[in-house]
Formats: structure tokens, sequence, C-alpha cells
């Protein structure tokens, strides 16, 4: 009975499991909306419903017997006030909610480091100080470690990668001193360890309900950024993971930490390692604005990837852009437009790798180690034409991901706690 690890990601539209292999192997997958289970995407019993109808589906897919260990991931930045028990108290502040509260804001910003990722209105801090005035709150946790707690019935501790936003300090290791001046209740704050560390064993209830081993390690997740990567299959300094989505994202596997909050980067502690990034205005977003899907499939056939179009696009919705470039008014730059309409896709693709390559040259001008590689996750990491030119551009070898589900890569750390726990 070969051991699995299992990787549960939930996101904003459903909740997706992974049971792995100690090769990294995925043995099964399986899947669940969310609004299958109720209309309130935020409701926190409604992500329940969901990855308990995706543990189930899994489940009946594999001998369940041999599960040794579950970790989980949740979207970045997304809280909620439990009382002692567990019990959220309130509808949590998502992701993308913005505290606009000037009384909350204005002490962060005097407190907070520059490099913090706890600046802004939408930063896990500024949840979390107003999350702090719900009647009745024991603690604030991030969406991952209120599902992990439904496993191990812990709901005081999280990882670093959560953490981050929230306002954690990844290099010292630590909730560091600056947050009590902003009025935060530090004994809200949950206990932070490194993603892949035990946390505790599946409660009866749980290993009841799921018909698992008593003994399962349930084991500190990620975010759904960090987990994407590690699903990638990227390992080394130097490693770079595109994708390539509605808008373009970059990370890159370093050897230290990069923090350039001009540009909207900071880093993810990766155990000794550092995963460093940001995202660009550009992307798959704006080509929709001109082509429909299969438009794009039909006129990338007909591209001939290694010539030039000689057009310097640099393809944006509206003004402004923060990374690789941080100006607030730049101007989308779409003309002149050629009479052809696959030279005009041509052009937009290749104004995005140049966006791409100036990205990875910028995290290098600013710390990260020089690119060696780049793997692609999103819906265009499919268009070869597309892929040819990325290629082209960047200049180091494309090799393939070994998976573009988040659960697998938090399944890779339910298998690093599991071998830490000597249950593997």
């Amino acid at each position: 009975m070969a051991p699995l690890a299992i990787g549960i990601d939930i996101g904003t539209s459903g909740s997706r499991a992974v049971a792995m292999d100690a090769d990294f192997s995925i043995a099964a997958y399986a899947a669940a909306p969310l609004d299958r289970f109720g209309a309130n995407g935020r409701d926190p019993a409604v992500w329940w419903a969901a990855v308990e109808a995706t543990l189930k589906e899994l489940f009946s897919r594999i001998d369940r017997m041999a599960v040794r260990a579950i970790a989980v991931d949740g979207t970045s930045g997304s809280l909620l006030p439990i009382d002692g028990t567990g019990r959220p108290l309130a509808e949590p502040l998502m992701y993308n909610d913005k505290v606009p509260d000037a009384a909350i804001l204005a002490p962060i910003a005097s407190a907070a480091p520059e490099a913090s990722a706890a600046h802004g209105a939408t930063s896990g801090l500024a949840k979390a100080l107003w999350q702090q005035r719900v009647p009745g709150i024991h603690a604030v946790l991030h969406q991952a470690d209120w599902i992990a707690g439904q496993f191990s019935g812990r709901f005081d501790v999280s990882d670093e990668n959560n953490s981050l936003k929230t306002g954690y300090d990844a290099e010292a290791r630590r909730w560091p001193d600056w947050i009590a001046a902003t009025g935060m209740r530090m004994e809200l704050l949950p206990t932070v360890v490194e993603p892949g560390s035990v946390t505790g064993r599946l409660t009866t209830v749980a290993a009841d309900l799921f018909g698992l081993p008593r003994d399962v390690a349930i084991v500190a997740g990620t975010t759904d950024g960090c987990a994407s990567f590690l699903a990638t299959g990227a390992a080394a300094a130097g490693d770079g993971v595109t994708a390539l989505g509605s808008s373009l994202t970059i990370k890159i596997l370093s050897d230290r930490p990069i923090f350039a909050p001009r540009y909207g980067i900071y880093s993810h502690r990766l155990g000794d390692m550092w995963l460093a990034g940001g995202a660009s205005n550009t992307g798959g977003k704006v080509i929709a604005e001109h082509f429909s899907l299969a438009r794009i499939v039909a006129l990338s056939a007909a591209i001939d990837p290694a010539t030039e179009t000689g057009l310097d696009y640099y393809p944006l919705g509206s003004a402004g852009e923060r990374f690789p470039i941080a100006d607030a008014a730049l101007q989308p730059r779409l003309l002149p437009r050629p009479q052809s309409d696959a030279d005009y896709l041509k052009a937009m693709l290749e104004g995005i790798a140049a966006i791409e390559a100036l990205g990875y040259r910028r995290l290098a001008e600013l710390g990260a180690p020089r690119l060696t590689s780049v793997r692609s996750v999103g819906g265009g990491a499919a268009n070869a034409a597309w892929t040819a030119i990325r290629q082209r551009k960047v200049g180091v070898d494309f090799l393939p991901a070994l998976s573009d589900e988040a659960a697998a890569g938090t399944a890779r750390l339910a298998l690093k706690g599991a071998k830490e726990a000597g249950l593997l």
C-alpha cells in the first residue's frame, strides 16, 4: 500500500484536492464548485461543504487507509474572526476586500517598515484590525488556517506565507513588535510555523467523517500563489514560473528575499529559500478585449514565431502599470495596427513576452539570482506560438510544469511533513 499525501486548494470558485504518491506523481484528483453549496462564496460553511464533498469524491478513488498527511492552501490575505471553539463570528474579509477606514490604515502606514506586505487597504493586518472589534473574538485566522483546523481541531496556528500580509516578519521569523503600535491585540494572532510543518493529527470526528486513519498528520500549508509555484516542480534558485492568465505574474525562486514595494514585489519564505515576484497589468485580459478565444486559436496557427513584427507594443487595458514598470500614468501602446489580424495578435504576444523578459531582468536588478529556466501555467501556456515567442525573448530553457493545480503544490508540503514525522 503506497502512502499518499493530500493537498487541498480552496479558492474563489471552488475546492480542489490531489492525492500524491511519495514520488510526486498524482494518484487522484477531485473538485467541487462553491456555488453547489450556497450562493455566498465567502461563507466558511460553504467552504467546508465544498471541501468535504471534494474529499469524499477523492477518497472514493484511492485507498483511504494509505493517507498519511493533509495540507491546505487558501487565498492570500483572506481572514475571519473566530471564537474559542473555532466558530466564525462574522463574514470573512476576502483577499481583495478593502478596509477603507483611515483610523486603521494610518497607523499601519506609520508603523510598518516600507518593505512590509502589511501596507494597504487589502492587507491582512488591516482586516485583522477591523475584525478585532467583533464581540467575543478569540483569534483571527486565514482561510487555509480555518480549513486545516477542521481536521486538526487547532485554531491557533498559521504558516509563514499566509501570515506575510498580516505583518509577519519572514526574515526574523516572528510577529514584529511594531504591529502592537497599530493597535492590534497581539494575543489574537496565531502561532506561525514553516510551511510543511506538522501542526497536529486528525481529530476523531474528522477521521470518522472521512473514514481515515486516526494518525494522519495535519501539515501547515501555504497561499494559493505559492502552492501554484510548488506544483510546477520548480525547486532550485533561478527557477522561474510565469502565470499567463488574465494578468501576467512572474515568480522566481531566490536564495535571498527581494522586497520592492514600489513594484509590488515581496517575498514568501519557503524553507531556506524565497519566492519573489510581481504582477503586471498586461495579460490575457487585454488580448480578450480584441479577440475571442476561438479567434486567438485560429490566428495563432498562422503566426510565425521566429520572425518579428517590428512593432513595439505595451498591451494594457487602460493607463497604469505596477510591474515591471512602476508608472500609474503609463499609457497602453497598441498602435500602429497592422492590416492583418494575425500580425496584430502577434505584436500583442510579442509585447507581453517583452514585458515578461523585462520582469525577470527587473527581479535580477533587485537582487534575485540569474534566471535559469521558466515553467509556464495558465491558459496562455497552451499557445505554442506564444511559447516560442516568449522563449526567444526571455532567452532561457522553458521546462514543462509538472502540474498547474495548486493542490499539487500543497500536496508536496503534506509529503514534506509526513516524511519529517516519519510517516513515509
